[in-house]
């Protein structure tokens, strides 16, 4: 299974055309979108291109390939502009041998996990922070912000390729980390 992941937008169309752009290409079967995706957020500054409603129009165009969930800067207003649902706070995704986790990253955290076994994989956003490394109870995954990164990090995003999670920069596709979801 091939799975792209993407996080923290907050309403940047560049990063948005992007992200398709690499979407389209990749041959991955889902989007997974980790929250924050049309509002800047009131401690963020405005990211390049800040175009909500036209980020909006983007993505509805794969509204079926887009899984997503609830970030802090997301409201039942932005629901009005998306055609795939964004307002739950956390979505599962079944894999063979384990479930990825999906959540922004405010609610639940790497310091205050939901249930899992060591061998899931908890993935969110939040922090605009990559990390890809196995924890003390399940593997840790998030792709780091597309469009407002933070920690000196460039703008990336995740790919799940068989059972190798990594996250790429956004602009040349490199390989800043990676880890492997087998035990």
């Amino acid at each position: 299974m091939k799975l792209m992941f993407a996080s923290d937008i907050h309403g940047s169309l560049p990063a948005t055309e992007r992200i398709i752009t690499l979407f389209e290409q990749s041959g991955a079967q889902w989007l997974i979108l980790l929250g924050d995706l049309l509002y800047h957020g009131p401690r963020n500054a405005l990211p390049e291109g800040y175009a909500p409603a036209q980020v909006a129009q983007r993505l509805n165009a794969l509204a079926s390939r887009i899984i997503a969930v609830r970030g802090n800067c997301d409201s039942e207003v932005d629901q009005m502009l998306l055609d795939f649902p964004v307002t739950a706070p956390w979505q599962q995704v079944l894999l063979n041998e384990q479930r990825l986790f999906l959540t922004h990253g405010h609610l639940f955290d790497p310091e205050n996990l939901p249930p899992l076994s060591e061998r899931d994989v908890f993935v969110y956003g939040h922090t605009h922070i990559p990390v890809a490394e196995r924890g003390e109870a399940c593997t840790l995954f998030n792709p780091g912000s597309v469009s407002i990164p933070k920690g000196g990090f460039a703008p990336s995003f995740g790919m799940l390729n068989d059972d190798v999670l990594s996250i790429q920069n956004l602009d040349d596709c490199r390989i800043i980390t990676q880890v492997s979801i087998t035990p």
